[in-house]
């Protein structure tokens, strides 16, 4: 389900690119607002979107050996808001990169 999603979402990006004009009209709209970096956008939200996936896949990877093992939940528990504390911290990192950077 996950790679039929993540597929789609190429394919419509890839005909929204290849339709007849917009690399003039995003030509066009940088022209007429020079001040926004479309390119720190992009970075950001691929580095919102990483990071979800990341804390989705780590979430999932703790439940799981948490209801394999339930008698070691607290300390699994305890590893995966580490880990999810800095994944979070690298993203606002890199989120802060994204938009300062030149």
């Amino acid at each position: 389900m996950k790679k039929t999603a993540l597929l789609t979402a190429l394919f419509f990006a890839l005909v929204l690119c290849a339709t007849p004009g917009f690399a003039q009209e995003a030509k066009e709209l940088v022209e007429k607002a020079p001040l926004i970096r479309f390119d720190r956008y992009f970075g950001a939200a691929i580095t919102t979107v990483g990071a979800a996936m990341g804390i989705g896949k780590l979430a999932s990877s703790a439940l799981e050996s948490m209801a394999r093992q339930p008698e070691v939940a607290g300390s699994i528990q305890t590893a995966m808001i580490i880990a999810a504390a800095l994944i979070e911290g690298f993203t606002f990192f890199a989120l802060v990169v994204c938009f300062l950077g030149t």
